[in-house]
């Protein structure tokens, strides 16, 4: 069973900086993609970040592309996104997200994926 898990969430004043952190279990990894989704109040979620388990690729929303970073460390199953610089319209619930690689990466929906819980993220100016 796979299971997807964020910490990190919390209240930061504009130009501040967060790490979100997914705990991901339950299979190898190896073909997949690990992404951050987010979705205000009153909008579609959206893709935000990913990165191939296996080669490290990366890819951005141009919304967020300069101020996130998002990383894995293969050892821990960890999957982590540093922001960077935020702004109060990253206010949001972030989703971690699971999916097999050859089937989502660069798109931007990924309706059948794995999915945490979701941990809140509020930025206030």
């Amino acid at each position: 069973q796979v299971q997807l898990v964020e910490s990190g969430g919390g209240l930061v004043q504009a130009g501040g900086s967060l790490r979100l952190s997914c705990a991901a279990s339950g299979r190898t990894f190896s073909s997949y993609v690990m992404g951050w989704f987010r979705q205000a109040p009153g909008k579609e979620r959206e893709f935000v970040a990913g990165i191939m388990w296996g080669d490290g690729r990366t890819l951005y929303a141009d919304s967020v592309k300069g101020r996130f970073t998002i990383s894995r460390d293969n050892a821990k199953n960890m999957v982590y996104l540093q922001m960077n610089s935020l702004k109060p319209e990253d206010t949001a619930v972030y989703y971690c997200a699971a999916d097999l690689g050859w089937k989502v990466w660069g798109t931007k929906k990924w309706q059948n994926a794995y999915w945490g819980q979701g941990t809140q993220v509020t930025v206030s100016s």
